[in-house]
């Protein structure tokens, strides 16, 4: 989830505000047209689709799984192990074991991250259009400011906060999303323990991950109400 929102955030974010500047014209055309795209396309479908062009196809990227057999050796038996390969593979300081976990973390981020993606972009390129053309750029234009600071600093900061109030919610899309990512990849994170005690019928398993997840939606929230206080003072009141 963490990978997939990284991945939201680097395109949605850029894109949207693009297709909000050049309003109705191609390129605007063609994100939106990828945003739906990207959006109605089922997780596990995305996913194959990726593991056949990238894995298979091309070879460039392992099909599934955290890391390679040997890799994960290494991971689970250094000590004090977190579980999360990443932090572990960073511990070890061995270029070859962070690119492995890193390439293996390729496909389900993207897989997940295109979801979401989307809708950042059709939300960031909603509210970037109200802002373009409110009074305050209008004079910030007047005055000689460059376009490239106008969309940054005017037009983006204001449209912030609905941004991160959705982006919030989206997180219990992403959690959700991760048990299809997840088992499609043979990634064993929380996703895919859910799926596999939910065949085994294990509803006590399924009953502590269940509430682990509302947790985090739930912590997640909070966060995201403090940074919208934190960038909009009217909030705050």
């Amino acid at each position: 989830m963490f990978y997939a929102l990284i991945v939201a955030l680097l395109l949605g974010i850029p894109l949207g505000m693009l297709a909000a500047y050049m309003r109705d014209k191609w390129p605007d055309v063609l994100f939106r047209a990828l945003a739906i795209l990207t959006y109605a396309t089922p997780v596990f479908f995305g996913g194959l689709l990726l593991k056949l062009v990238f894995s298979v196809w091309l070879g460039w990227l392992p099909l599934g799984d955290r890391a390679s057999t040997r890799v994960s050796l290494v991971l689970d038996n250094i000590p004090g192990a977190t579980g999360i390969y990443l932090i572990d593979a960073l511990r070890t300081g061995n270029a070859q074991i962070i690119t492995d976990v890193l390439a293996h973390a390729v496909l389900p981020a993207l897989t997940l991250g295109l979801l979401t993606a989307g809708i950042f972009l059709r939300l960031v390129r909603a509210n970037m259009i109200g802002s373009l053309g409110s009074e305050y750029v209008d004079a910030a234009r007047s005055r000689g400011v460059r376009e490239a600071r106008l969309v940054r600093t005017h037009a983006f900061r204001p449209a912030l906060v609905p941004i991160i109030t959705v982006m919030g919610l989206q997180i219990a899309m992403l959690l959700g999303g991760s048990v299809l990512t997840e088992t499609t990849f043979g990634w064993r994170g929380l996703g895919f323990e859910l799926n596999q005690y939910l065949s085994a019928r294990d509803f006590v398993a399924v009953q502590g991950i269940v509430a682990m997840l509302a947790v985090i939606v739930a912590v997640t929230n909070f966060v995201v109400d403090v940074v919208a206080a934190l960038i909009d003072p009217r909030v705050r009141f």
